[in-house]
């Protein structure tokens, strides 16, 4: 039995990037505590299927390019236009394009910018005035520790995870006497689709969790607890937080640790 205090039923979630990795495993979470989920992603139709037919029932599957502010724009829309307003909001898609510093060109700062940081505004723009008008909304983020560890190679990508987290926490301080929450998940070593080509390479998953102080990389699983928390009424009081789940990476490097494991 799901106790009350972390019951979502009744509630529709949007949860974007739900066709793999974090987004897929928090959507699947989010529908097992009753939930209504509509499954968001980007040139992944066969993915958001699966996920949706995993799911079962009824389960609204809908694209959108974000890195096309227009797309974003158009896609918030359709989603209230084809179900209304919407309970919680899960910002999770975002793209990761490892650049070194020096090579950084506007079009790799205009697309993540687009993706990362534009889209959390647009769609909350568009859905949180219609959560604090019936009083009650829950929005998470998908953060990074990137945003307090970042690396050369992710200089665009890790400023934007910090510029989220500002924007978030400035939202959040004008929303919560409407009863909506809103708070980051900060992710650390976390092993996905998209990254299982690194996490193949036995030496590279041994330095990684030589930094980590757990002692082992994460999977998608590890964070869905975070979530279904924060959309729940048990976090009702919890509002502009970040929440690393990252194997106490944060904490600082696990004792010993070898030099320079990228993740």
């Amino acid at each position: 039995m799901t106790s009350d205090l972390l019951s979502l039923q009744g509630r529709r979630a949007l949860v974007t990037g739900a066709s793999s990795g974090i987004g897929r495993a928090v959507a699947l979470a989010l529908a097992r505590h009753g939930a209504g989920v509509i499954v968001h992603h980007c040139g992944e139709a066969a993915r958001a299927r699966a996920v949706a037919e995993e799911i079962g029932g009824a389960i609204s599957v809908m694209e959108a390019d974000f890195t096309d502010t227009r797309a974003t724009s158009a896609f918030a829309d359709e989603v209230v236009a084809r179900h209304g307003p919407i309970d919680i909001l899960i910002s999770n898609a975002a793209i990761e394009r490892r650049l070194g510093w020096e090579d950084i060109t506007p079009a790799h700062v205009e697309a993540h910018a687009a993706a990362n940081f534009t889209a959390l505004l647009t769609l909350a723009g568009r859905l949180v005035p219609l959560m604090s008008g019936r009083g009650w909304g829950r929005v998470v983020a998908t953060g990074s520790v990137m945003a307090c560890r970042p690396r050369a190679e992710t200089a665009v990508y890790a400023s934007l995870k910090a510029a989220q987290l500002t924007a978030v926490r400035a939202i959040a301080r004008d929303v919560a006497r409407h009863g909506v929450t809103m708070n980051v998940v900060s992710p650390g070593a976390i092993e996905t689709e998209a990254t299982a080509q690194r996490y193949s390479d036995a030496a590279f998953r041994k330095a990684v969790a030589a930094k980590i102080p757990a002692g082992r990389h994460g999977l998608p699983d590890d964070l869905v607890g975070a979530f279904v928390f924060l959309c729940s009424d048990a976090a009702g009081y919890i509002t502009g937080a970040d929440i690393p789940v990252d194997g106490g990476w944060t904490i600082g490097d696990a004792p010993g640790a070898l030099p320079e494991a990228s993740a």
